[in-house]
């Protein structure tokens, strides 16, 4: 029998990806011990704080450890549940976590996965250095900057990475927990819990669902300045020759400091609010495709295209169809 420990932050946490994945692992424990295949669990499971005392979440859940990080020596799967609030906050009251992880990794071979924000707590171990990481798109600028030597993928839901796995936001951690189902328990099993479950299977991308709000959240003002005025006229043929000299930079300096900002290039910058805009107007406008482009500053149809799957990973098309109410329902 393998040894499941799914962590139980101290702070903030979202205890749906507690529950969750104890839910499902449950699940495929119970579905191979019914069908003949097992005659015990493949993984004992543990829910593992600081301490076996019961922790409480803004007042309204309360979560029972069943083990303390102490009692657990030897575990083979470690499943970091996604935190929420003020993250160096949470990251401070269980520190205590992270050497433990460390050593559960290198003494003993465990696996890792990181559920949404998680991804924090494991990166904060460094064993993701050098490593593919996913976590929720929100926090996408500052996982990047407090932690540059992890490679961050984006627009994937699940990263796979060595022995060390991680989720895209909120409840996309169930589409790794089904994927760590059918490494451990086969894919049988997985899909079964699947269909039960009603989770949608082998969705990979994460992309469509990102909201891109601008990162203004730096001091360089002569930038900030450039970043408002992009999205106050998106609508333009902007380029980045014509940006800087309004903004009296050269061309050279001006993209040294608007990435090192914001973390995207001007032309990222351009592409992802015109982009954005696309996206508001196709939810809820009725014009078509190509009004849309005209109306956001392109006239070349194919590099719309392109650039709109990029940023989304669904054609403009397959964008409209699934978030258009109208297109949806017809």
């Amino acid at each position: 029998m393998k040894h499941l420990s799914i962590i139980v932050p101290a702070g903030n946490a979202i205890v749906d990806t507690i529950i969750g994945t104890l839910g499902m692992f449950r699940m495929a424990n119970a579905y191979l011990i019914r069908n003949g295949l097992l005659s015990e669990e493949k993984f004992k499971i543990d829910l593992v704080g600081l301490s076996n005392e019961v922790v409480y979440y803004n007042g309204l859940f309360k979560v029972a450890p069943t083990k303390g990080i102490e009692e657990i020596k030897k575990t083979d799967l470690i499943v970091v549940a996604g935190i929420s609030g003020n993250i160096e906050q949470v990251m401070k009251k269980n520190t205590a976590f992270v050497d433990w992880i460390k050593k559960q990794r290198i003494e003993n071979g465990a696996e890792i996965a990181s559920l949404c924000k998680g991804a924090f707590l494991v990166a904060e171990t460094g064993l993701l250095n050098g490593k593919s990481c996913a976590t929720h798109w929100t926090v996408h600028d500052i996982f990047k900057q407090k932690y540059p030597k992890v490679n961050l993928i984006p627009e994937k839901i699940i990263s796979e990475d060595n022995g060390i796995y991680s989720s895209g936001g909120a409840y996309s951690f169930l589409n790794l927990v089904l994927y760590l189902i059918e490494k451990h328990y086969g894919r049988e099993t997985a899909i079964w819990c699947s269909k039960v479950s009603e989770v949608d299977y082998d969705r990979e991308n994460q992309s469509q669902f990102i909201i891109f709000k601008g990162q203004k959240e730096h001091t360089d003002e002569s930038i900030k300045e450039a970043q408002i005025f992009i999205e106050e006229n998106f609508e333009e043929k902007l380029s980045v020759e014509a940006l800087a000299n309004k903004f009296a930079i050269s061309r050279r300096n001006f993209i040294r400091r608007f990435k090192k900002a914001t973390l995207n290039t001007p032309l990222e910058y351009i592409q992802r609010v015109k982009v954005e805009a696309a996206k508001k107007s196709m939810e809820s406008s009725t014009q078509n495709i190509n009004q849309i482009m005209y109306h956001v500053g392109y006239n070349d149809e194919k590099a719309f295209r392109k650039i709109f799957k990029k940023y989304t990973g669904l054609s403009p098309v397959e964008y409209r169809r699934k978030y258009n109410r109208e297109m949806a329902f017809s």
